[in-house]
């Protein structure tokens, strides 16, 4: 068919559009076609309405990186804007077509990639859309230093944080500034495991969204959790969340609470600055 969709190119007279299918994490799939009729392939529906419409695609030889960017409207149908705000869309994967229209068999692939940052203006979304050699970007390796650089929980520091003295799903019984959560004070976990720990919401507008808990405090009625950064939507009270206890990445701290240190992903005895910027200097009797 590929043969077929550039003999089709060659023939001076053309019936092609543009289409982009695009997978979120979550697994929902949704398509999108300039056309003025919706388009079926691959067990897809590529929706012809103001959903996605895509620049002109800057491609380059070897390694170098593939880009473009997408803008849409922001429709109840398709992309509504609290997914975008719930972090739905991030990392999305996207393939972009050139589809023969009169027999949507002939057909290429022109980019696949994924959602790259997503911006929110005048009711319409602009999407950055990064292609398959975007991760050669990304740095590589590990640094050396004495905290750790595992992530609580995670296949090398190997904790279980399915443990009662270290998670607890609890509803929201208040919300402060969009950032200060509180929860039951009577949470069957020691004031202030919660520290540098993690919240996730499981129900409501704001399902999927997480953040990281700066401080952890308890009042007389009521516990309070402190985010690092506001919830870009606010959960509202009676929201499920899941709370998971945090870590200092410190040598002590996975001995004497974790009872970790095997896995211990740093160099606690590694010098200092002071040690390297240390001079030789003639002995004081």
């Amino acid at each position: 068919m590929l043969e077929a969709f550039h003999k089709h190119l060659r023939s001076g007279s053309t019936t092609v559009c543009r289409a982009w299918k695009v997978q979120r994490k979550d697994g929902l799939i949704l398509g999108f076609t300039d056309h003025d009729r919706d388009l079926t392939f691959d067990g897809v529906t590529f929706a012809a309405r103001s959903g996605l419409t895509a620049r002109a695609l800057q491609s380059s030889t070897g390694l170098a990186v593939d880009n473009t960017e997408a803008v849409g409207a922001l429709s109840d149908a398709a992309v509504r804007e609290e997914d975008i705000l719930a972090g739905r869309f991030d990392g999305a994967e996207v393939t972009a077509f050139l589809v023969n229209w009169a027999d949507v068999e002939q057909r290429k692939i022109q980019f696949r990639g994924t959602f790259g940052e997503i911006s929110r203006t005048a009711g319409a979304f602009r999407v950055e859309l990064r292609g398959l050699t975007e991760p050669l970007n990304t740095p590589r390796g590990f640094v050396f230093h004495a905290a750790c650089s595992a992530v609580l929980g995670d296949q090398r520091c190997k904790v279980d944080l399915s443990l009662p003295d270290r998670m607890a799903e609890v509803p929201v019984r208040r919300m402060e500034q969009g950032r200060v959560l509180g929860l039951d004070a009577d949470v069957p976990i020691v004031a202030g495991a919660f520290e540098n720990g993690r919240v996730s919401i499981l129900t409501g507008r704001a399902a999927g969204l997480s953040g990281h808990v700066k401080s952890d405090r308890v009042s007389q009625t009521l516990r309070w959790l402190d985010l690092w950064q506001g919830l870009t939507i606010v959960p509202e009270a009676g929201d499920m969340v899941r709370v998971v206890v945090g870590c200092d990445r410190q040598a002590a701290t996975c001995q004497t609470r974790f009872s970790n240190f095997l896995n211990f992903r740093g160099f606690p005895h590694v010098p200092g600055e002071d040690w390297l910027r240390a001079a030789p200097r003639a002995s004081v009797r």
